[in-house]
């Protein structure tokens, strides 16, 4: 099977917030490769914004909002093309839409697990409320024209996720990796961390989409016919 991978659109309402970056009539061109090109695409969560709306706490509010501003978008991924596995940015397209957080799919001989990776993230385990409020905030931060100090904030962020390319230092792969074991899964592909990743371990291929948001182009094509599974920045 030939499947490809995107994550972390950040698809957002189109304000000062909205980082997805994209002209929609272009990415829709960028959608329309992958579906001459594939057999499967995988939407690997934070596909649409909606924790950084004006006031705090209305996810499904803003998820209308973020499909309200990208309709032709919103209308592609119904495709049976497409599946959708959420993330912590859309959280509440499971509870909406009925969106898995995980998918395992076998093909060729190959099992592999789909998870967008937030789990990793003690905060989010343990006080989810104060994640949002940490995103919420950041969204606030850019709408009042501080994007530097936004920047600052990521990347302490990432540095307190031990998100690295250093395969044998990355807290997040090792821990993506223990739960391939877990769920008997040759490879585990993940998104969150927008460090788009091919390592191999001991235990099982970790793959990561990373992000299609600012503008970037992201994603990863896994052949299992071929056993062939690449990271791409371009199209």
């Amino acid at each position: 099977m030939e499947i490809a991978v995107i994550s972390d659109l950040h698809l957002g309402a189109r304000d000062a917030a909205d980082d997805f970056g994209h002209d929609d009539s272009e990415f829709l061109r960028f959608l329309a490769h992958l579906e001459q090109n594939f057999e499967r695409i995988v939407l690997l969560g934070d596909i649409w914004e909606t924790l950084t709306g004006a006031a705090l706490g209305q996810p499904l509010q803003e998820l209308r909002a973020a499909q309200a501003a990208h309709p032709e978008i919103a209308q592609r991924f119904q495709l049976p093309k497409y599946t959708y596995v959420h993330g912590n940015h859309d959280l509440i397209a499971g509870s909406a839409l009925g969106v898995p957080e995980e998918l395992t799919l076998e093909a060729d001989g190959t099992r592999i697990l789909f998870t967008h990776g937030h789990h990793h993230d003690l905060i989010f385990q343990r006080a989810r409320w104060l994640s949002e409020l940490g995103v919420w905030l950041g969204a606030w931060i850019r709408r009042i024209g501080l994007s530097p100090l936004y920047r600052f904030f990521q990347k302490l962020d990432a540095g307190r996720g031990g998100v690295t390319l250093d395969s044998g230092a990355c807290t997040f792969q090792r821990w993506a990796v223990g739960v391939a074991e877990l769920r008997s899964a040759d490879i585990v592909v993940t998104g969150h961390t927008h460090l788009a990743t091919r390592a191999q371990h001991p235990g099982a291929m970790f793959l990561n989409s990373g992000s299609c948001s600012e503008g970037a182009y992201s994603f990863l094509s896994l052949d299992t016919r071929r056993s062939e599974f690449a990271v791409h920045q371009s199209w």
